[in-house]
């Protein structure tokens, strides 16, 4: 299980064991001092022998490659803001399946739709849901609830 801290936190903690382990300090005595298993000691000391200190740097664990690179981002980035009427939709919602539609069509590559949200957000998006409202609605009658009715409701339910 790889312990608490960050890369860098834990860089220090095996520069130290090296530094340590060449002044010629005892594996357990140094697994000790820097609260460590004999066994990553063993294998720091492994290491410091065959590179030196810089073997203990850390190393960064990129992950796979993007299948999407940043130009096609851009691209996807200017297809969204055009709308999901200019790619053929016949509403103005983009959803997770209708973008990975158009990935799929216009850059080749195949996206699971719960994967596609990931890539929207990088590309700063949020969630937005399109408020309904409906044809009825009486917005002046709403303002006078809201200052008349609602105040007295309220009052009424805080003195019981």
């Amino acid at each position: 299980m790889r312990p608490k801290g960050s890369a860098a936190e834990l860089e220090a903690r095996r520069r130290l064991a090296g530094r340590l382990l060449l002044e010629g300090r005892k594996i357990g005595e140094v697994a000790q001092i820097v609260a460590a298993s004999e066994s990553s000691v063993r294998r720091w000391h492994r290491a410091v022998k065959k590179g030196g200190l810089e073997a203990l740097k850390a190393k960064p664990h990129r992950g796979p490659k993007p299948r999407l690179n940043e130009k096609q981002k851009r691209r996807l980035l200017r297809i969204l803001l055009a709308g999901s009427r200019k790619s053929g939709y016949r509403t103005d919602l983009w959803t997770c399946p209708r973008v990975a539609e158009v990935i799929a069509k216009e850059f080749g590559v195949k996206y699971h739709p719960a994967h596609v949200w990931k890539i929207v957000r990088s590309l700063g998006w949020t969630c937005q849901k399109p408020e309904q409202r409906a044809r009825e609605r009486d917005e002046a009658a709403i303002g006078r609830w809201r200052q008349k009715d609602w105040p007295r409701i309220k009052r009424g339910r805080s003195a019981s």
